[in-house]
């Protein structure tokens, strides 16, 4: 891969420290760089439809609201977005609404964590 070609992250995560692990995780890979971050569903539409970045990994449950809200108003907007849905909270029900909102990946994040970094490989593939 052409070093100079960057794969852009934004990550949203109510919690600090899940953001610094998910930056932690994303860090080595080749290509991606983390171009924001955020902690509110409103902080997170702000910054995605700002930076618009290749990739989200959302957290499904946020303080103030869902990853359904973020994806209802971000998705129509930035359909090119792709988007992993993060949760501790992978009912059939929450994965449905996610995936029908715009949500390309939704993972458990107690046993799916590394599928989150095969996920952005192939992104980072298919988009160079």
């Amino acid at each position: 891969m052409n070093g100079t070609l960057r794969t852009g992250i934004f990550i949203v995560d109510d919690f600090p420290t899940m953001r610094d692990r998910l930056r932690e995780l994303v860090s080595d890979i080749d290509g991606v760089e983390v171009v924001g971050d955020a902690g509110t569903p409103d902080e997170a539409i702000e910054g995605i439809l700002r930076t618009v970045p290749h990739c989200v990994l959302l957290d499904y449950q946020l303080k103030g609201g869902t990853a359904v809200d973020v994806l209802r108003a971000v998705h129509p907007k930035a359909p090119s977005i792709a988007f992993i849905v993060l949760t501790n909270h992978a009912t059939t029900q929450h994965r449905r609404a996610c995936l029908e909102a715009g949500a390309r990946y939704f993972f458990d994040k107690s046993t799916e964590f590394a599928r989150i970094r095969l996920a952005i490989d192939e992104l980072d593939a298919s988009s160079h």
